[in-house]
């Protein structure tokens, strides 16, 4: 299965103080907001990474994004926090614990915990090994901007 973490996003015209507010159906705790479209949407992408790294550090569920409608705008978290956020996925939908994903990379426990903290700078090769011993593989895709 394909997986991405690209999210559906609201973006409406702020009346009272100028700019935008942007909201994401699948994530009711994000709220941002910037003086031009442009602004907020890349405060939209930035507050997704946030979105998803909390919810990593609390252990809980990422949802799904919504289906988009034609006319709905996008935001794509960073590469290193989708990283992240596949193998939090994946380490819960396996029901693999850290010490077994440990076992099976043949590296320390605390390894895999550094890999789960979305901030800290774990390498991408350890990440693409760790979802392959989960039976996924990590693909990078370049797209045209939005």
């Amino acid at each position: 299965m394909k997986r991405t973490f690209d999210y559906p996003l609201n973006l409406t015209a702020d009346s009272d103080d100028g700019g935008f507010v942007v909201t994401f159906p699948d994530f009711p705790e994000v709220v941002t907001q910037g003086d031009t479209e442009s602004e907020a949407i890349t405060r939209a992408a930035d507050a997704l990474d946030e979105a998803l790294a909390g919810r990593i550090k609390r252990g809980e569920d990422i949802p799904l994004p919504s289906r988009a409608k034609a006319e709905k705008r996008l935001a794509s978290p960073s590469a290193f926090i989708a990283a992240k956020t596949a193998l939090y996925v994946s380490m819960r939908e396996s029901k693999l614990s850290q010490v077994a994903l440990a076992q099976r990379l043949g590296c320390d426990e605390k390894e895999i915990r550094r890999m789960l903290e979305p901030h800290h700078p774990s390498k991408l090769p350890r990440l693409s090994a760790a979802l392959s011993v989960l039976g996924k593989q990590l693909t990078v895709q370049l797209e045209d901007a939005r």
